[in-house]
């Protein structure tokens, strides 16, 4: 039985023939499910929330639910998921606010293990692993392929580039361009994770290409904006020094030090 007769589930909710829904789950009247999802046991899906494909939500968690926002009034405001992302025991992710996108978003591929949260508003890439109690705050961002080790957290309103690391425990106050370790609370730089470059498939090339962009970012003792200008020209040549050059740019609260 994919749905077991346990669990309750609103007839104007669009759930594809297919998924598997475990005993004592609650899921909402405006919520959808792709094909080939698993929902585990005493899962609550609330809210205006689409999920994608082949998803594997575990037991005990919580998908769509108000924010923690005092602004928040009851709006219908959304989340999204898209495909093959795994939530682990007791995760929890919220829909977004109308004092931003009205909207919280998660894309492909990502592995969200225990206790780990996702806040209104948050946009997150693929690929991204966040472990065991690692936290997002309202309005982050992301990028593809991010590592957040264990009670990493990440203020709001910051941004987190793509392919960067997170040690455990961090605490990120400011930006992390991408490719960059940080460590810390607050969070400073370690170097670039080239070891994490080198399993996505990026050349030695490109691995020193964007060692060479870190040592611009950060040794070169440049003011943000002059850092910004000097990887311009690198950046025509080098895809990973592009994306270095994009988080830069995309600092409004300036970057980690």
């Amino acid at each position: 039985m994919p749905i077991d007769p346990s669990a309750q589930v609103h007839p104007e909710a669009q759930i594809a023939d297919d998924v598997d829904i475990g005993p004592f789950s609650v899921i909402g009247p405006h919520v959808k499910i792709g094909a080939g999802s698993r929902i585990g046991p005493h899962v609550v899906i609330s809210g205006h929330t689409t999920i994608g494909h082949e998803n594997n939500v575990f037991q005990f968690v919580s998908l769509g639910a108000e924010p923690q926002h005092r602004v928040y009034a009851g709006e219908p405001t959304r989340l999204t998921i898209g495909d093959r992302n795994t939530f682990r025991e007791y995760c929890s992710v919220h829909r977004g606010t109308t004092i931003d996108q009205s909207e919280t978003i998660i894309g492909d591929d990502n592995l969200l293990m225990a206790y780990t949260h996702v806040a209104h508003d948050c946009v997150l890439g693929n690929g991204i692993t966040m472990a065991n109690g690692a936290s997002l705050a309202g309005h982050v961002r992301i990028g593809d392929y991010c590592i957040l080790a264990g009670f990493a957290l990440v203020y709001q309103f910051r941004r987190v580039g793509t392919m960067a690391f997170l040690a455990y425990c961090s605490g990120v106050q400011q930006d992390v361009p991408a490719f960059v370790r940080s460590a810390g609370a607050p969070a400073v730089p370690h170097g670039i994770n080239s070891v994490g470059m080198r399993r996505r498939g990026y050349s030695e090339e490109e691995v020193a290409a964007a060692k060479r962009a870190y040592r611009t970012i950060y040794r070169s003792k440049l003011r943000l904006e002059q850092a910004r200008d000097a990887l311009r020209e690198p950046a025509q040549s080098s895809a990973s020094v592009q994306l270095m050059l994009e988080s830069l740019e995309q600092a409004e609260r300036g970057i980690i030090r």
